[in-house]
This record gives C-alpha cells, sequence and structure tokens, in this order.
C-alpha cells in the first residue's frame, strides 16, 4: 500500500534524524571543531568559566556560550567526542522543530514537513553534524528568536521574552550582528504592510532591553579577561578592549576589513557557495528565487513570506558584501531556504514538474556516481559494505519510489541524502580521520602513556592533539619554552617532520610513536586515491625529551 504523502515525509525525517547518530560516535576534525573542542575542555580543567584560552594563551574571537554549553556537556559526560557533539545534534533537532512550527503556523502542515525534510538533508547541514562547530547553534537560536517574535504579534508577552532570550543565545554564539537576521525580516515586513505602529510598539523595545540583560554574562568575561587586562598581548598587540571586540571589531571590522581579523571576500561567494551547500535543492532553490521576483506568483501567499524572504536576502546581501566569508556563515539562513524552496515545490506540476524531477534524478545520479568512484578509489577496508550501501540506496530511492509527482522528487533526494549521511558517518570520515594525526596522536598518548605531560613544539595548529591528549597541553612557541620545560618530568612533545631533525640534533630524544598526517578539510584527489595518497602524506612525531 502506497504511504500517504505526509507520513512518507514525517518517516523520512525519522530516518534522516537516525542516521545523524553515528555523527556523534565519530572523532572531531580540525581546525574549528578540534579548537572549540579543546576550549572547552580547558574550561574543566581549569575550573575557570568566565576566562577562555586556546593554544595555550587568552582567547579572543567567538563570544562564550559555544564553550559554556560544551563544557556543560563535558561536566556532565566526561570529556569525549561524544560529549562534545551531542548538544549540537539535540539543537539541530529544535532547529527543525522550529522551521516546521514556523512554516505550519504561516502556511500549513505540508510546508512544514517539507521546509523539515529539505533542510535536514542539505549536504552542508548534514556535513555540520559531524564536523561540528558553532554554526548549527547559531541556525537555531536565530530562528527560534524569529519565530518567538513572529507569534509575539498575535499572542502572548511570553513570546517576546522568548525571542529575546534566544536572540541573545545568537549574539552569545557569533555576536552582535545576530539582530540583522532576527529583525530585518520584520522590519521589512512593518513597512511594506504599512504597519508603522509597530516600530513604535513598546513590545519590541522591551524585548531589546531584555537582550541586553541577557548578554550580560559575557560582557562581564570579556571585561574581566581583557579590559581589567591592557597588558596581555592579543593580536600581537596589548591594550586590547574584549568589550571593543565584541560590539565593533568581531562583527563591523570584519565587515569593513579594519579590524585584527581580516579576509578578501567575494561578492558572488555565496553564491556558488549555495550551489553545492544546498544539495540536492540548490537548483530548485535558484529557481524559486527567480520565481518569487514575479508578483503573481506572490499574490496567493501569506504576507507574513515578506519576514522569511526579507530575512534571508538582508542576510545574504551582507554576507556578500563582507570582506570575511567562510561557507559555514550560509548555515544560519538555510531555514528561509528551505521554506522558499519548499512554497516553489509544491506548485510544480505538468510539464514544468517533469522539467526538475529531470534535473533533480540527474543531480541525484552524479552524487550516487562520486560515492561509487570514492568507494572504489579510496581503498576502504570493507569496502564491499561501502558498495552495497551505495548501490542498494540507490534502487530505493529510484525503484522504491516512482511517478511523476512533487513526493517522488522530494522522497529520492531524501534517501539519496540519508545514503550520503550512513556513508560519510559510518565509512568516510572515521577512514579520513586516520589522516589527523594530533587526534591520533592524543588517543595513543591517553591509551599509552597516561602519565605523559605533553606540549606541542613551534606549531600551533595541534587543536585534536591538544584535545585528546591527556590533560593540560603545553604550547612551546619556541626553543627557549623548551629549555625552561625539559626537566619536567614524562614530557613528550608533539611534533612536524620539520621541526624533528633540528630537535634531535640538539636534545637527546626518544620517537615514541610516528603519525601520517594530511589536511582532511581539504581533500584532493591524490588523497582520495589510495594509489598516490603516500606521496601526499606528512608525518608528525610524538618525542620525549631526556
Amino acid at each position: 500500500m502506497e504511504l500517504k504523502e505526509t507520513t512518507l515525509y514525517k518517516l523520512l525525517i525519522v530516518l534522516l534524524a537516525f542516521a545523524s547518530i553515528p555523527a556523534l560516535f565519530g572523532g572531531i576534525m580540525e581546525p574549528d571543531g578540534a579548537l572549540y573542542a579543546s576550549m572547552s575542555k580547558n574550561i574543566i580543567l581549569f575550573k575557570d568559566w568566565f576566562n577562555l584560552y586556546g593554544r595555550g594563551a587568552d582567547w579572543l574571537d567567538k563570544p562564550h556560550l559555544t564553550f559554556w554549553i560544551t563544557a556543560a556537556s563535558f561536566k556532565l559526560f566526561g570529556i569525549s567526542s561524544f560529549a562534545y557533539k551531542l548538544p549540537s545534534f539535540l539543537l539541530g533537532l529544535l532547529g527543525a522543530w522550529y522551521l516546521y512550527k514556523l512554516a505550519k503556523d504561516v502556511y500549513d502542515e505540508r510546508t512544514g514537513l517539507i521546509s523539515t525534510l529539505i533542510f535536514l538533508s542539505a549536504v552542508h547541514i548534514i556535513t555540520s553534524t559531524f564536523d561540528v562547530r558553532a554554526e548549527i547553534y547559531l541556525t537555531t537560536f536565530t530562528l527560534a528568536s524569529i519565530y518567538h517574535f513572529y507569534k509575539a504579534h498575535k499572542s502572548s508577552f511570553w513570546h517576546v521574552v522568548a525571542g529575546a532570550f534566544f536572540a541573545a543565545c545568537a549574539i552569545l554564539i557569533k555576536g552582535i550582528f545576530l539582530l540583522i537576521p532576527v529583525f530585518a525580516g520584520f522590519v521589512i515586513y512593518w513597512i511594506l504592510t504599512k504597519q508603522y505602529k509597530q516600530l513604535l510598539n513598546p513590545r519590541w523595545y522591551i524585548a531589546i532591553v531584555l537582550i541586553f540583560i541577557f548578554i550580560t554574562p559575557e560582557l562581564y568575561a570579556l571585561y574581566t579577561q581583557f579590559d581589567m587586562h591592557p597588558e596581555k598581548v592579543v593580536f600581537d598587540r596589548t591594550g586590547v578592549s574584549g568589550l571593543k571586540f565584541f560590539f565593533w571589531d568581531s562583527q563591523f571590522g570584519r565587515f569593513f576589513n579594519n579590524g585584527p581579523i581580516k579576509g578578501k571576500g567575494d561578492i558572488f561567494f555565496f553564491l556558488h557557495t549555495t550551489l553545492w551547500a544546498f544539495l540536492p535543492w540548490s537548483i530548485l532553490f535558484y529557481a524559486a528565487v527567480i520565481n518569487l521576483f514575479k508578483k503573481k506568483n506572490r499574490q496567493n501567499l501569506a504576507p507574513e513570506s515578506i519576514i522569511i524572504w526579507a530575512s534571508a536576502a538582508v542576510t545574504f546581501l551582507i554576507f556578500s558584501l563582507s570582506k570575511f566569508q567562510l561557507p559555514h556563515y550560509i548555515l544560519i539562513i538555510f531555514p528561509q531556504f528551505s521554506i522558499i524552496t519548499a512554497l516553489f515545490l509544491q506548485k510544480l506540476e505538468g510539464k514544468t514538474l517533469r522539467i526538475f524531477l529531470t534535473i533533480q534524478n540527474v543531480i541525484l545520479t552524479i552524487v550516487l556516481i562520486l560515492l561509487l568512484v570514492i568507494c572504489l578509489f579510496f581503498g576502504f577496508e570493507n569496502v564491499y559494505v561501502v558498495l552495497f550501501l551505495i548501490l542498494a540506496g540507490g534502487v530505493i530511492a529510484f525503484a522504491g519510489i516512482k511517478g511523476e509527482a512533487v513526493k517522488t522528487l522530494i522522497g529520492r533526494s531524501a534517501l539519496i541524502s540519508i545514503t550520503l549521511s550512513l556513508f560519510l558517518f559510518v565509512f568516510f570520515y572515521p577512514a579520513i580521520l586516520k589522516y589527523q594525526s594530533g587526534m591520533q596522536a592524543g588517543n595513543w598518548l591517553t591509551e599509552n602513556y597516561p602519565t605523559a605531560k605533553p606540549a606541542v613544539l613551534n606549531y600551533i595548529d595541534a587543536f585534536s592533539f591538544d584535545f585528546y591528549a591527556p590533560g593540560e597541553v603545553k604550547y612551546l612557541h619556541n626553543y627557549a619554552d623548551l629549555n625552561k620545560n625539559k626537566e619536567l618530568k614524562d614530557l613528550v612533545i608533539y611534533v612536524s617532520d620539520a621541526e624533528l631533525a633540528k630537535l634531535r640534533s640538539e636534545y637527546n630524544t626518544e620517537i615514541l610513536k610516528t603519525f601520517e598526517y594530511f589536511h582532511i578539510t581539504k581533500l584532493t584527489g591524490k588523497f582520495l586515491n589510495a594509489e598516490t595518497r603516500k606521496t601526499v602524506l606528512e608525518r608528525f612525531y610524538l618525542v620525549k625529551v631526556h
């Protein structure tokens, strides 16, 4: 018996959530994920929740909430990869629930389910489930704030408080700029629908006051760590204000490229980033956006749609004009992208539906072919199991869901995304993490030399070693630092191939273990091909100084 359309969507949403569970038990990837994990580990080790330390020094970049959440999880479950990833996983599901609620309340249940399904099956959401940074937190908090402020128009004052709380949480993840994606859609909506009185409504100004009350723990932490200590060297200079960085340099300084952290910027960066990050839905999304430019396509939609489109458009424009750009920033507006795409999908019929069904079939086939190529060339230990997964996913998607209908397009796309999730989380990521030498070295040290005093010499990007190694990891920035610590009992140094020769020429050393290394977040064809992999690998060592 054929499943009812909404039942199919609910089943696929559940399957996508379950397919993400293996990601919780995988390792933490460098650079950002391992850095955030190591900093959260330091909160527990130092029993200090207000001062952030990374790379062995005071750390000033993102606000504290990401690290507070992770440290709280470490406190409950112990310091582990699982405890690091669990809060992001749960908050990701909460974000999916808020997306469903918003789309359902503005439109209907079908739109809510399709939007949620699109969101959970987008490639960059899938990869971010394993490579956990701050963006899933940010996406959920921003969306939850928009939802509660939307409800505050017609409902109780409690929604104002909840909206302010989640907006403050978003700010405590990334910075004050998050007020723009939260409020921009509402301001444009009020102006376009001539609800000018809303601009003077006291509840919104109360919300702003509440937001600043809720972020006071962050302001206190920054003030005590940096503003009270102008002698600290941050960004290679003294006299750095944590509060000024929070309110200006970390946001507008990056946008205007005149802050301590600079970028190059490309106005088209997020256009082509969306093309791969929002797969398998990106072509449909671009078509949906073009479709919205025609007035007749907007006439029968709820006026509140403006909140969704405007929030996405303003945020996308700001990202594109910014000089500091990273692909994962775009995740913040994936919920809005999902709703826009879901609305467009439901209108497809006849010849237009056949065209997009064909386009989607081609995209999904290309994805399966790429997975097969990786499977055949990578050199998996259990290659036949991997091959079976890919082929089974393809057969179920194309043979199990038939017909010329919208649910065929959606169902096939979701099933291929589930196949991709299982391929990445169960086979691919665990295989490439064998070449993240810092993680491997840290685990080896914990298992074989738990009393070691780990250190890193002349290398500041050993984030996974910092997290996985036992206890606090010392950062030795030069040989003078090494001389100060060389008498330390059980000193074991994590060192690169380039540094090893000099170290051995000046000290009595013993190599405990050698590890192969590749920058696994920047994959190349030579690395993916088992035949050529050896030619691109570097080596790192655990060295005991006697």
